[in-house]
């Protein structure tokens, strides 16, 4: 994180805050599945595998379409930074089109992909060398870089690298609380919501790579 922009930072953090509020309404409505953090749906599924074998199906959907969600952002962006703003948009439409279907057929559990094709998307928006620099979306990588830069904190190297992950993994986590509580007054209007933030974010980028 240290190599991304202030601005960079700032668009992150409110990035991780929208995936936070995703998450928390899709462990809901799936009955506990993550749209985006895969590494429990990975479990999750080998432990559906010697339980009841189907329903380790949406599960193991879901990190497909996260992986698929990773590869077409990784092939939007690319070493465009402009064309970040397509690929939240694009985020913000699949947002949009989990909760339409929602509305419309409350049990197709398919429509979840789309969240987790949303989710892994925005994970390309800071690559470097083929690996992305923020871990917008799921917060383990981002708790090891808080216990690293707790060490170094320690040690003396670095007063201050611990701010950054804390307040991602904060974002993420109040997104979260946020969710819950959208979902809980408006149940699957709570992701148009999202939707209408992260078009709101595809805007921003937009304008501010023009200048």
């Amino acid at each position: 994180m240290r190599a991304v922009s202030r601005r960079g930072v700032v668009l992150s953090l409110a990035l991780s805050a929208v995936a936070g509020y995703v998450d928390a309404v899709g462990f809901i409505e799936t009955g506990g599945l993550f749209v985006s953090f895969m590494s429990g749906n990975s479990t999750q599924a080998g432990v559906e595998i010697w339980t009841d074998p189907a329903r380790a199906l949406l599960p193991l959907a879901l990190v497909v379409a996260f992986v698929i969600g990773v590869a077409a952002g990784g092939v939007a962006v690319g070493h465009h930074v402009r064309r970040r703003s397509l690929v939240v948009a694009a985020s913000a439409i699949a947002v949009a089109a989990c909760a339409a279907v929602g509305f419309a057929f409350p049990h197709a559990a398919w429509r979840f992909a789309l969240l987790a094709c949303a989710m892994g998307a925005l994970n390309t928006l800071y690559l470097a060398d083929g690996r992305a620099r923020i871990a917008i979306t799921y917060a383990t990588g981002t708790l090891v870089s808080l216990g690293l830069a707790l060490a170094d904190l320690v040690t003396g190297r670095s007063a201050t690298a611990w701010r950054r992950p804390l307040l991602l993994w904060a974002s993420l986590a109040a997104g979260a609380v946020a969710g819950a509580a959208a979902h809980r007054w408006l149940g699957d209007g709570a992701l148009l919501g999202a939707a209408g933030v992260l078009a709101a974010l595809a805007v921003a980028i937009s304008v501010v790579s023009r200048r």
